[in-house]
């Protein structure tokens, strides 16, 4: 990884669309730090869209796509987004699930076998305090709410997602598994197709990615312009492909640092 210096500002004016996770990325210890908030009212009025890619559920990303300064937030790892548009009455949620509430519901109830499973062999692990508000995956907690589990229990947490056939990632607060064919990538890709009339793979300089862990590598690989923040080097042993810039700054200090970085090299006009 590279220091965010050495993020040539030709290729940081060309950004038009910074995608970035949440949790550890936005946030520093828990909480959203002023800068870190300020940055992304300070993107909004450079015309700089920024889209968060997020495991939080469904719950969360509703009100933060109603009330944050936001292009969009895509959930649950990919299985959704959500976005505020403007109509002839005012602001109205858009929500474009992947999977329908029929099959949403069957993946939660085979779900079910595996949260009982890992319960019973995983001591110390919990179900996420926001689990209720989940519409595809189950998240189970092994820092956030409880006290830190050892790195061969939460690699045991992923290991029985997967031996039930389920996907499994870890972020830095949760193991998160669910069924369905979607990631962060998969559904960044027809978020971009779909909503910025725009192709990954054809226009990849346009877009940006931040993050902190291993369940934002498929991000971490699939965009060039992708960054960590100084916390990654925490989960650096669990993962096969890191960002190529890293901040000099941790969680939200360090996003700041990045839309200050991408700001900086814009054109006047925003253009």
């Amino acid at each position: 990884m590279l220091p965010l210096v050495e993020f040539p500002p030709d290729q940081r004016a060309a950004v038009r669309c910074l995608f970035a996770d949440i949790d550890d990325t936005l946030t520093t210890d828990g909480l959203i730090p002023a800068v870190a908030f300020s940055s992304l009212w300070q993107a909004r009025t450079a015309g700089l869209d920024v889209v968060l890619v997020t495991g939080r559920p469904a719950g969360w990303v509703d009100h933060i796509a109603r009330q944050w300064p936001v292009r969009a937030v895509i959930g649950e790892n990919g299985g959704f987004w959500f976005q505020m548009e403007h109509s002839d009455s005012g602001r109205v949620m858009k929500k474009h699930f992947l999977y329908n509430e029929a099959e949403r519901r069957e993946f939660r109830q085979r779900l079910e076998l595996i949260r009982r499973e890992l319960l019973a062999e995983v001591p110390g692990c919990a179900i996420a305090t926001d689990q209720n508000y989940r519409e595809y995956d189950l998240a189970i907690d092994f820092c956030e709410d409880v006290e830190q589990l050892p790195r061969d229990q939460v690699l045991r947490i992923r290991e029985i997602f997967q031996r039930h056939g389920a996907h499994a990632k870890i972020s830095s607060i949760h193991v998160n598994g669910w069924y369905g064919d979607f990631d962060k990538v998969t559904t960044t890709d027809l978020f971009i197709t779909e909503e910025l009339g725009l192709k990954l793979a054809e226009d990849n300089n346009s877009f940006a990615f931040v993050g902190d862990s291993p369940n934002d590598e498929p991000l971490f690989q699939s965009i060039n312009n992708s960054i960590g923040v100084a916390n990654i080097m925490e989960l650096t042993d669990l993962m096969d492909f890191l960002p190529r810039y890293i901040t000099s700054q941790k969680g939200g200090e360090g996003f700041a640092e990045l839309v200050t970085a991408l700001i900086e090299a814009r054109p006047v006009d925003g253009s």
